[in-house]
């Protein structure tokens, strides 16, 4: 049997890491033995469990050992990480380290080093003595790559533990007295963030449209809230729509009702747009005199529109080229501390891809699912608040504006 002894310490038994790490170790094929466990004490202290992962082949091993450091585990033969050097572009070693979005450290030289640009599904490069996290399409030739779990720790922040903290987001929210604390303490949170001097970003679909969510959405970005908007083309064509017309996709947004030949104001507004030259030139020139799109141009809000294969028009703002539309949104993550996502499951799940584990993320959407898939998908420091987005935005913007006059 080949064999390695692994260490892992935290919060063992109530965030359920070492269940996980057996379930991996048994599901891959491979055994375990508990050679040494030391429970903490008091609700702080943390476990500490020394583990002998056995498995008949050195490829099942590796495997198991590779799910277990995603977890937190430390193999104790500690070395260097192993580097191999890449001969050709996008294509790396077989046993190449898939990053996860928890803090990450890479021996190198006998010392643990940080790495930096850290998010999920990368490859950690080795560049002038510093690890860091790149994609698998930016790999070139002669970059030297880590592989196998050896030499690799990770630092779980441990979020199902931290959310206690945070129970009012619990999925289950349904009453009207509940949904206004869950605001109250996301206020709180935007507030603490702002004091230090990190970045809040919102990434939102047109739903914020649809459920009256324009102006209090408004006061946000021009309060001073809001640093930038992550999106589709839809949410600012039927916001610009809306502010031409007063309908979005051609129903009147105040009676709820479609108007005649409505089904046609999307495409005049993309056209009065086009006309202008950009949404920007469109606000400089009087055209676009509200909305939110207006209001980001007036404040000075950063947006990027990722375009797709639905769109209509597009503006010509939205990015239509994947890729750029992708590093766009990486840019404006940079520094954030808080990630607001407002109804929209394709935006939020590709925008928690990019986020480190560390940064806060709460996801505003009427369906539960949404929640739950960013959260099955890796994003598992997100925290739901189930409710719709319009009425959320109408109490927060209360919440964090009325004191500002704004």
């Amino acid at each position: 049997m080949f064999h390695e002894f692994v260490i892992a310490q935290g919060h063992l038994l109530d965030t359920r890491l070492l269940e996980r790490m057996f379930e991996h170790i048994i599901e891959s094929g491979a055994e375990y033995e508990v050679v040494h466990f030391e429970l903490g004490r008091m609700n702080d202290d943390i476990s500490t469990a020394k583990l002998k992962v056995m498995a008949p082949t050195e490829e099942i091993l590796k495997e198991a050992m590779e799910e277990v450091v995603a977890l937190g585990g430390q193999v104790e033969s500690e070395h260097d990480a192993r580097l191999e050097t890449v001969e050709k572009a996008a294509c790396v070693p077989e046993d190449f380290y898939s990053t996860t979005n928890h803090r990450t450290q890479v021996r190198l030289e006998g010392s643990w080093e940080d790495v930096k640009k850290q998010r999920m599904d990368g490859v950690i490069v080795v560049s002038e003595g510093v690890p860091h996290v790149v994609k698998l399409r930016d790999i070139e030739p002669g970059d030297r790559v880590v592989c196998g779990p050896g030499g690799v720790r990770i630092m779980i922040d441990h979020p199902d533990r931290d959310r206690q903290a945070f129970a009012f987001m619990s999925n289950d929210i349904s009453s009207e007295r509940r949904v206004e604390t869950s605001i109250a303490k996301v206020a709180k949170i935007m507030r603490e963030v702002r004091e230090r001097g990190e970045k809040i970003v919102v990434v939102a679909g047109p739903v914020v449209i649809h459920t009256g969510g324009i102006q209090p959405f408004g006061r946000l970005i021009r309060g001073g809230w809001v640093d930038s908007l992550l999106s589709g083309n839809a949410i600012a064509v039927h916001d610009i729509e809306n502010c031409f017309f007063g309908t979005s996709l051609g129903v009147s947004l105040t009676t709820g009702s479609p108007v005649v030949e409505g089904h046609k104001n999307h495409m005049r507004a993309i056209n009065r747009i086009n006309h202008a030259g950009s949404i920007q030139a469109a606000v400089e020139k009087g055209v676009l005199t509200g909305g939110v799109m207006h209001a980001c141009v007036e404040s000075g809000v950063d947006f990027v529109l990722a375009g797709s294969i639905r769109d209509d028009g597009p503006l010509p703002d939205t990015e239509m080229d994947l890729i750029k539309a992708q590093e766009a949104y990486a840019q404006r993550l940079e520094g954030a501390g808080l990630v607001l996502m407002l109804s929209t499951m394709l935006h939020s799940i590709g925008v928690g891809n990019m986020l480190p584990s560390w940064v806060h993320v709460v996801c505003v959407d009427i369906n539960p699912a949404v929640v739950t898939k960013l959260s099955d998908r890796g994003s598992s420091q997100t925290v739901g608040i189930v409710t719709d987005v319009g009425l959320f935005l109408q109490r927060l913007a209360q919440t964090l504006c009325n004191k500002d006059n704004v």
